[in-house]
């Protein structure tokens, strides 16, 4: 597709049109076909290349075609292709891999437990935090709060965690013992003239009062994504988790941070509890665990978490819960490789490096007309689209204007992800500043097309 003129009143309106009637074609007729990938780029089966603006599904931290980890995988495949962590038995990928992850834990942690991905690491604190109050002697205090819009997983009980009505509608969740607070959101939340530490305090104080109507003795823990990825990348307001966390620690609730997505560096720091200063007793991360070359996950755990349930696990005779491919030796080993090129290459001073430049791009497009909010940390961050941005109102969801947008910027060789209208960005860590001014150069572009489709709405 050729460049638009400047000119708003000289855009080809109709051309506007019929794209936004093949993305509706596109929808309805199947996939794009990925073919192969190299560096922060993929290319189709025509062999179209696409900046990967979202590093896949937010987890190809170290791009495409790195070899280190293919021969990693290789030869764990050829010395020991699987065996398992039960019964006393283990390997020494799982073993390498727990330590170093332990040692670059932000807070002091005590064990790793493996899993397959986030999804199954979510499902497996909800289990933990259910096993450690039973272990207690307080069998009524079970309930979890999530937040809405925080994206936590889709199996049962991480579904049933995420704060999102799609991954709850027809599918009868959230489970018992599964509850939601407010999403921190300040642009869309918070009242006139409130500022971001006054609309935090607001926040904690509403958690706080959700504790008391639910009972403290019932509510076990609250997980929090540091920065919210698929409710639409929302960056916590000033002060926030130092609120929360007061409020957690005064009832005797556990915190557990989700770091599936902000792990590894993608907001600035190893961890986005880091970046935060949160102070969890459980973690849960995926995704740029392995630079997602093989699925895995981890979830680690405080003494205080894990002498509760080594002692109740003696009681019993066992620990109850665990996957085949818990720790697997070829994930594991992908992993441990993943980890050293993060250090070798020091990916997280490279980061703070480009950063500035990325956040800047992001936030040059709220020059734009459609532009309500630009918000981000690190190499993460979401432009959403408003009709009116004096008022904020949004566009009509049935118009499908970040869609529309998400679909001309794959037309200029970009792939990045809507989530209603907000527009993600979230690159491979190794991107550097010509590739970051690239992207964006491409989704102003389609920007710039959104604006001939948005006007053209009733």
């Amino acid at each position: 597709m050729t460049d638009l003129p400047n000119s708003p009143e000289s855009r080809d309106i109709a051309s506007v049109v019929h794209a936004y009637t093949n993305l509706k074609k596109h929808q309805e007729t199947g996939p794009m076909v990925i073919r192969k990938g190299k560096g922060i780029w993929v290319y189709d089966e025509s062999g179209k290349g696409y900046i990967e603006g979202l590093a896949g599904l937010w987890c190809t931290s170290l791009g495409f075609g790195e070899n280190r980890l293919v021969e990693a995988a290789a030869k764990q495949m050829r010395e020991l292709p699987f065996y398992h962590v039960f019964a006393s038995k283990t390997h020494h990928p799982a073993i390498e891999l727990a330590e170093r992850l332990l040692a670059l834990a932000p807070v002091p942690m005590s064990k790793a437990f493996f899993a397959n991905s986030g999804s199954e690491a979510n499902d497996t604190v909800v289990k933990m935090v259910w096993y450690y109050n039973n272990a207690l002697g307080r069998p009524e205090k079970k309930k979890i709060i999530s937040r809405l819009k925080g994206y936590h997983g889709v199996t049962v009980a991480a579904a049933s965690l995420t704060g999102l009505p799609a991954n709850h509608m027809d599918f009868d969740l959230p489970i018992a013992n599964i509850i939601h607070a407010d999403c921190p959101h300040h642009y869309r939340y918070g009242a006139p003239g409130e500022t971001e530490e006054d609309f935090a305090t607001r926040l904690a104080e509403s958690l706080e009062k959700q504790i008391q109507d639910e009972g403290p003795e019932t509510v076990a823990a609250f997980i929090a994504e540091p920065v919210m990825g698929a409710g639409g990348v929302i960056v916590p307001p000033r002060t926030y988790f130092e609120k929360i966390q007061a409020v957690l620690k005064k009832h005797d609730i556990l915190f557990i941070a989700d770091e599936v997505i902000c792990g590894f560096g993608r907001t600035g720091n190893m961890f986005g509890s880091e970046t935060f200063n949160l102070q969890p007793d459980m973690m849960t991360m995926a995704k740029a665990l392995s630079s997602a070359y093989l699925p895995i996950s981890a979830v680690l755990i405080n003494d205080k978490v894990f002498d509760v349930i080594s002692e109740n696990s003696d009681k019993i005779g066992t620990f109850g819960h665990g996957f085949t491919y818990s720790g697997h030796p070829v994930p594991a080993a992908v992993a441990v490789e993943t980890l050293k090129i993060y250090e070798e290459r020091d990916i997280v001073g490279h980061v703070r490096g480009v950063m500035g430049l990325f956040q800047k791009r992001l936030r040059d497009c709220m020059s734009h007309p459609l532009a309500g909010e630009a918000r981000g940390v690190g190499l993460v961050g979401a432009l959403e689209l408003v009709r009116d941005k004096a008022t904020k109102e949004p566009f009509n969801p049935a118009h499908g204007v970040g869609a529309f947008v998400t679909a001309q910027a794959q037309e200029h060789g970009l792939i990045v992800r809507a989530m209603g209208d907000s527009v993600a960005f979230s690159p491979p860590l190794i991107i550097t500043e010509a590739e970051i001014n690239d992207m964006f150069d491409r989704f102003e572009k389609a920007l710039a097309e959104g604006e001939v489709m948005a006007a053209g709405l009733d």
